[in-house]
């Protein structure tokens, strides 16, 4: 099977491709076999990519998508409030059911905003059923997926017939594994220790949140360095307060990083990281992280990264951040052999963006305008392996209508159960109060 993506911009984010002004893409059984300014295949199918932008998908490496049926309801939370509501009000009345309609929901509206690859830091684990519910959500969405489980219980480590049952059940090309740490923030590093080591033998990557709300004078990377547990295969979430010094050893370690722009600063976690980390040797990646906070597409993302930091410095280019969300949250989650860029030989995860549309037209400048002014509302054609899965601006086989009023019935009876309203009046109280 061969499918042509004929006439378009194209916005490799490989260097030795290039970029294309016109340029078309070809597609061999899923797979990006060529790449030139005009290509002859009579037998392809042909997508008319004329005033469109053709670029790889996008990828969030930290997003909490089993909240989606709270979707703005905590524009207004501080990171303690969000703790408080997310995890000690709401959470214990979800049902395995809530878990996938929330995961499906938002996986979908990731892939329709052209976020092709997505880590799904999954902290909802109140039973077997739940995890279950949160991987079928995932293969039910024709995206590439990355289930990251994190065990609930803190004082423990994570159980490995579990973690094996789970492995087992969620690897099916499309959908894969990681692991979600506690971290030194929330248990002891022996246990954190052995989870690693647990990772290690599943061959599992592993992601931990650190700094959220600012590191405020301790050194938890060093921390982790003085026991040993500085992993290439780590990523880090947030970030937000570390030294100098430590964002080195993050980066001399071959460890990841990932930003969540517009929580960090809406949660008061401090500025984010990204030319910190850029300076210390570091490539940001990006994390929608929660959307009961924030909105759920990578172009806000990117614009927030973009603007904080020529504010704080003025040292970021537009490209540097059309990387991060692409070829290099690739690399931190693993994929970068398969995704992340238009490259001859990696799978076909491609997104088409309007480039007719007022709002960005003319497109004179691709990265720049991407960066600048892109909304999901230019995503016309989203590709997850060399298939089609949103033509025209609209999903291909999902019926939206029966899962909105699916995902409005389990957001009411959670909020009925929790006694709350979802109008975004209401704070909830925490320790301090």
């Amino acid at each position: 099977m061969r499918t042509l993506i004929s006439g378009g911009a194209v916005v490799s984010m490989d260097p030795a491709v290039g970029d294309l002004p016109r340029g078309d893409v070809l597609i061999t059984d899923g797979v990006i076999t060529e790449i030139a300014a005009r290509i002859d295949a009579p037998d392809a199918e042909v997508i008319d990519a004329t005033d469109r932008i053709v670029l790889p998908g996008f990828v969030d490496t930290h997003r909490h998508t089993w909240q989606t049926a709270f979707r703005g309801v905590g524009a207004d939370w501080t990171f303690a409030e969000y703790r408080a509501a997310m995890h000690g009000t709401l959470k214990p009345h979800y049902t395995p059911d809530d878990v996938y309609l929330g995961n499906l929901l938002g996986r979908l509206e990731a892939l329709h905003s052209g976020v092709t690859t997505m880590l799904d830091w999954f902290h909802c684990a109140q039973s077997p059923a739940h995890v279950d519910a949160a991987v079928q959500a995932l293969r039910d969405a024709p995206a590439r997926s990355i289930f990251c489980y994190c065990e609930g219980n803190v004082t423990v480590p994570v159980d490995a017939a579990e973690l094996r049952r789970v492995r087992d059940s969620v690897d099916d090309g499309l959908v894969t594994m990681a692991l979600g740490l506690r971290g030194a923030q929330l248990t002891t590093m022996d246990i954190v220790a052995a989870d690693l080591k647990l990772a290690a033998e599943f061959g599992l990557r592993s992601s931990v949140h650190i700094g959220s709300g600012g590191a405020r004078g301790s050194r938890p990377v060093d921390a982790y360095r003085e026991h040993g547990l500085l992993l290439d295969s780590m990523t880090f979430v947030h970030a937000n307060g570390i030294e100098d010094d430590e964002l080195r050893m993050l980066a001399d370690a071959g460890c990841s990083v990932s930003v969540s722009p517009d929580v960090e600063l809406r949660m008061g976690f401090g500025w984010p990281m990204t030319g910190r980390m850029l300076a210390a040797g570091l490539r940001p990646t990006f994390s929608i992280d929660d959307c009961p906070s924030a909105g759920g597409d990578m172009f806000a993302t990117m614009r927030t990264a973009l603007v904080v930091q020529r504010g704080l410095d003025g040292g970021l280019a537009s490209k540097d951040v059309l990387e991060f969300a692409t070829v290099d949250g690739a690399r931190a989650c693993g994929l970068s052999a398969r995704t992340g860029s238009l490259t001859p030989g990696k799978d076909a995860d491609v997104i088409l963006l309007r480039a007719d549309d007022p709002s960005v037209f003319p497109f004179n400048n691709p990265a720049g305008t991407i960066v600048a002014a892109g909304h999901p509302g230019l995503v016309d054609t989203v590709i997850v392996a060399g298939r089609v899965v949103k033509r025209d601006g609209a999903l291909v086989g999902v019926d939206l209508p029966a899962l909105r009023a699916r995902l409005l019935e389990s957001r009411n009876r959670i909020a009925a159960a929790a006694g709350i309203p979802v109008d975004g009046s209401w704070r909830p109280p925490t320790e301090s109060e």
